[in-house]
């Protein structure tokens, strides 16, 4: 029997509508699951906390482990209850939990609702929701110490707390959600000895990493733009476009370590950028001066920020998670010193 005509047309239509069925399902099927488990959750938290021995949670949850496993089967194990709780304990927004149970799976909330800190949750919520990481991703950016590498991580909380609920609300995302110090190159795979040219070469190389590095939103527009200013010529080594932040983003890749010239320098360029490039519904454009080091005390005194420049470290070589790790949270610590002191009278 011969093939019948259009049957090849007629079968990628219907598998199309299957396909597309199953997923709604399962996204709807996911979502329910969700919910539930933050309302059994809620139920163990509440049963639990009118009585004050620890042993007495313990039991609880054994115990409707073992009646819940009896009646329905596999997936109610101790462990699961505890996520239950934990994912109860860590967000007692049913508004919250509403919206989040539609975007993302309950494999990526198990891995949020671990996290301590609370503007840290919050961070890897919303931007897991605004670029759509999948579980793996999500995972990698927490290894990769994303948030305290993220300028965010170092502002006051109730600025941290603002910019979160702005994107939250009104998807609206703040330069703080996205520039990082340092930024991590290992994957350029650089020799010890390499010149500003090699680093250029080396990102474009490895542009779609780079990309995801930067961040969300981020395009690249141009190497070595040229800018005639009088009679002079400069050139701005990388130029890029956020669609987030609308605006263009300047890069200046330092080998040594950052110098207060390095600021007339970025000013100059920006400035430029505004006056000729800037389209009317953009926002300023911004600065970044990549640099292999830089004195903290020196970029404040320069007060950079109010200038849209942004300095951060980069690392071509990612040294160990605890060396990293320990590296950061001092960083952080000290940010938060210098922020005490600024606001006491």
């Amino acid at each position: 029997m011969g093939e019948i005509e259009g049957i090849g047309t007629l079968f990628t239509e219907v598998r199309g509508l299957i396909d597309d069925a199953k997923r709604q399902a399962a996204a709807a099927i996911n979502s329910e699951l969700t919910w539930l488990y933050w309302q059994i959750g809620g139920r163990i938290k509440s049963n639990v906390l009118n009585d004050t021995r620890a042993e007495y949670g313990k039991q609880v949850i054994v115990k409707l482990s073992q009646r819940l496993t009896e009646t329905y089967g596999r997936g109610w194990s101790e462990k699961q209850l505890r996520h239950c709780l934990r994912f109860a304990e860590s967000f007692a927004s049913e508004e919250t939990v509403s919206a989040v149970r539609r975007e993302l799976s309950w494999t990526h909330i198990k891995i949020l609702i671990y996290i301590d800190n609370s503007i840290k949750r919050d961070f890897y919520l919303e931007m897991c929701r605004l670029e759509r990481w999948s579980t793996r991703q999500l995972q990698a950016r927490i290894d990769s110490q994303l948030f305290e590498r993220t300028a965010i991580s170092k502002k006051p909380e109730e600025t941290a707390h603002h910019d979160l609920q702005q994107l939250r609300q009104e998807q609206q995302i703040a330069p703080s959600l996205l520039l990082k110090d340092p930024y991590v190159l290992d994957f350029l795979e650089l020799n010890d000895r390499y010149l500003e040219r090699d680093l250029e070469d080396a990102i474009l190389r490895e542009l779609e990493s780079f990309l995801l590095e930067l961040g969300a939103g981020f395009t690249f527009v141009a190497r070595q733009k040229r800018l005639q200013i009088g009679t002079d010529d400069y050139y701005i080594d990388l130029l890029f476009y956020n669609r987030k932040l609308k605006r263009l983003v300047v890069m200046d890749l330092k080998l040594g370590d950052f110098r207060a010239e390095h600021k007339g320098q970025m000013e100059l360029y920006l400035r430029w950028l505004a006056k000729h490039e800037q389209e009317p519904d953009e926002e300023s454009p911004l600065g970044i001066i990549l640099c292999a080091d830089k004195k903290q005390e020196q970029i404040e005194l320069l007060e950079l920020d109010k200038c849209g420049i942004h300095v951060a470290e980069y690392l071509t070589v990612l040294p160990p998670r605890e060396i990293l790790q320990a590296k950061l949270q001092q960083s952080i610590r000290q940010a938060r010193l210098r922020i005490d002191k600024q606001a006491q009278p």
